[in-house]
């Protein structure tokens, strides 16, 4: 999939209208039938089945739909899933270039990636309330990465009390092991099936603490997909599996190299030390010419994330991005507006360039995480950061620093809240 790219300089984007708001239309029943028959093609291709657990006790809707967040296919599971019953997607407002109106038909509730949008809440009670009809959203947000869950907003149980309406939660299985995010959309030959859940009924919501609400929306997002793989007996036996590994496995543990390793075939390199990973037909990392150090994707990911915390407690942590930089703004196109250099430190994010006209800053208490993403759109590895009414696309120009900086800003974050729980128990 591609987004439609319009060449401009930075005084005529920054001139141009932000996005106007609008309440969320009513979906076409028509254009939803359409776009399912036009995504079965998918399905049919890997056998897709859903299995209904308790979903007598939601009733005919509308729900509040949680998914998990893994690939393109999703989108397809959720419309073959739902046929017949009218929903609202939470989608992000990139998904609008180029095709607003029809997206619009669809009931489109378009936001921004870990973006504070007060908006949002009014827009899926007038949905549900107004249009009669569900809202599906991926509360991640961002697909995952390495195959396990990824955080939820801390809030998440506060909204699903506050729309009182039966929450439903969808969660594939096989369409990370088909289509992982690291591997440049070379689709594997795997079966993908989901399953479909009541979570709560309004009268749960009601007498249920948020606290236990939050619990049991953690442990539905508590997945670990390579996990699966080799539970299962799943083969991936295609040549091109480890393809991109180094995206997300860009650290070698034997020499501490980053941005060295490299995911080719069906083996990771760290073309520093030559140490050799094999990635097998289940997902396991055997090592080649080294003792491995890690046998599991997922733990891998897991120390890069200790190694990243290490390093903003000692204050050594630091990004400085030389970066190719687009705007989103409005409907009509994604703005390249010239080059710039992303700087990420203990202090948050900084970009720089046009020319010295641009300048923006982002605190590290901003956001939980960061929108970060590979060959987004087939342009490339990105990094995005911005408000509702201006977002900053940084293109990395071939480094791989997208995993690190999400798992930066993940733990900054942290730090950031950690601070302030601080000072308010000094006051």
């Amino acid at each position: 999939m591609k987004i439609k790219t319009k060449q401009m300089s930075y005084d005529e984007v920054a001139n141009l209208r932000s996005w106007e708001r609008k309440k969320p239309r009513k979906p076409s029943k028509i254009l939803a039938g359409i776009a399912r028959i036009a995504l079965k093609g998918e399905l049919k291709e890997v056998g897709f089945t859903c299995e209904k657990i308790d979903m007598d006790k939601a009733g005919d809707g509308p729900w509040m739909i949680l998914m998990n967040h893994c690939s393109f296919t999703d989108l397809a599971i959720a419309f073959e899933v739902l046929k017949g019953k009218p929903f609202s997607i939470v989608c992000t407002k990139d998904a609008l270039v180029g095709k607003e109106a029809l997206m619009r038909l669809l009931g489109a509730i378009p936001t921004c990636k870990f973006v504070t949008d007060v908006t949002l809440i009014s827009d899926m009670d007038h949905a549900l309330n107004v249009n009669h009809a569900s809202v599906l959203m991926y509360p991640e947000a961002g697909y995952s990465l390495d195959g396990t869950g990824t955080k939820i907003p801390e809030r998440l149980g506060v909204l699903l009390k506050k729309l009182k309406r039966p929450v439903v939660m969808i969660t594939s299985y096989g369409a990370f092991t088909r289509d992982p995010l690291y591997n440049n959309l070379q689709k594997r030959n795997i079966k993908v099936s989901c399953k479909m859940k009541c979570l709560f009924t309004p009268d749960e919501l009601a007498n249920t603490k948020v606290k236990q609400i939050n619990e049991v929306l953690e442990d539905a997002f508590t997945f670990d997909y390579f996990k699966w793989q080799q539970e299962n007996e799943v083969k991936v036996g295609e040549a091109f599996r480890a393809d991109g590994l180094n995206r997300i496995l860009y650290k070698c543990p034997h020499c501490m190299a980053e941005e060295k390793t490299e995911g080719k075939g069906i083996h990771l390199k760290c073309n520093a030390c030559g140490a050799t990973y094999e990635l097998d037909e289940y997902g396991r990392l055997k090592g080649v010419n080294v003792e491995p150090k890690f046998t599991h994707v997922p733990d891998w990911f897991a120390w890069e994330r200790e190694k990243v915390k290490e390093e903003i407690e000692s204050g050594e942590y630091l990004l400085n991005l030389p970066c190719d930089v687009a705007i989103l703004k409005d409907s009509k196109a994604l703005y390249m507006v010239g080059s710039g250099t992303l700087r990420h430190d203990t202090n948050g994010f900084v970009l720089d360039g046009c020319e010295g006209k641009l300048h923006y800053e982002q605190a590290p208490n901003a956001s939980y995480s960061v929108n970060a993403d590979y060959f987004w759109y087939e342009i490339g590895d990105v990094v995005s950061i911005g408000t509702n009414e201006c977002l900053y696309y940084c293109f990395t120009k071939g480094r791989d620093v997208v995993a690190k900086t999400r798992l930066a800003a993940e733990e900054l974050y942290k730090l950031s809240k950690k601070k302030e729980a601080t000072l308010i128990e000094k006051v």
